[in-house]
């Protein structure tokens, strides 16, 4: 069974973009173990038979990074025995000050990742951590979508992994296919809704493509970025050791 394969089995009939982030092989070799990171969008809407498909899977540590205002709004991952949760919001500009117009979305949505890597460094640094203490696995990191936040903190462990950056990027567009299930949910259940902006919704491969490569071209490697931000050398050796086989 492939990375893509284990990433699809994880269902949930009103949360739309969880997925175990392990399975795929860096370049030497090694695979990244399944059944320790996952990624999702809000978990906020987690009840009934949900329940017991999120408690079968033994998560220990929720990493929530969306806003404060986000929190509020929605409300938080409902309580499970055993659960810790952990609200980390990286700092960075609303999108509606720098609105997409038209044009190359890839770009754009990677412009607003280098935002956040600039601005959110301690909140990332915070959340790299977390995954890294092998005492907080099974861990889920989630924001609103699970596209933009936290694509980007599964995109930096992974790297740092050695997971080669086309599969990183496939990964992160795997959120595609979910992102148009919730659009058709949304659609539904509030019909009044205004239509969901295409940034919001989008997940190209490009994005994560021109994220990392700039990433390394402005601190040398995703690593010298994370110790830029605030992770240690023991927390980057613990992270490979904890999530790689």
């Amino acid at each position: 069974m492939d990375a893509t394969e284990i990433t699809r089995k994880i269902p949930f009939a009103t949360t739309f973009n969880f997925r175990d982030v392990g399975g795929y092989r860096n370049r030497d070799g090694r695979t990244v173990r399944t059944g320790r990171l996952y990624r999702s969008d809000s978990l906020h809407r987690i009840a009934n038979a949900d329940r017991d498909v999120f408690t079968a899977l033994g998560v220990r540590t929720v990493i929530d990074l969306r806003r404060p205002a986000e929190v509020e709004r929605d409300g938080r991952v409902p309580e499970f025995d055993g659960l810790s949760y952990r609200h980390i919001h990286p700092e960075h500009t609303e999108w509606s000050q720098r609105p997409y117009q038209s044009g190359d979305l890839a770009r754009y949505l990677a412009d607003r990742y280098a935002d956040l890597a600039r601005t959110g460094t301690a909140g990332l640094a915070e959340a790299v951590g977390l995954i890294a203490d092998s005492a907080n696995a099974p861990v889920v990191v989630h924001c609103v979508a699970g596209k933009d936040r936290t694509g980007i903190v599964c995109g930096l462990t992974l790297a740092v992994l050695g997971v080669a950056d086309d599969d990183i990027a496939a990964d992160y567009a795997l959120t595609n296919e979910a992102s148009q299930r919730f659009a058709a949910w949304l659609k539904a259940t509030f019909p009044e809704a205004d239509e969901i902006p295409p940034p919001f919704l989008a997940s190209p491969a490009e994005t994560m493509l021109l994220f990392l490569a700039e990433i390394r071209e402005g601190h040398g490697s995703v690593e010298n970025y994370l110790r830029h931000a605030g992770v240690t050398d023991d927390q980057l050796t613990a992270l490979r050791t904890h999530l790689l086989d």
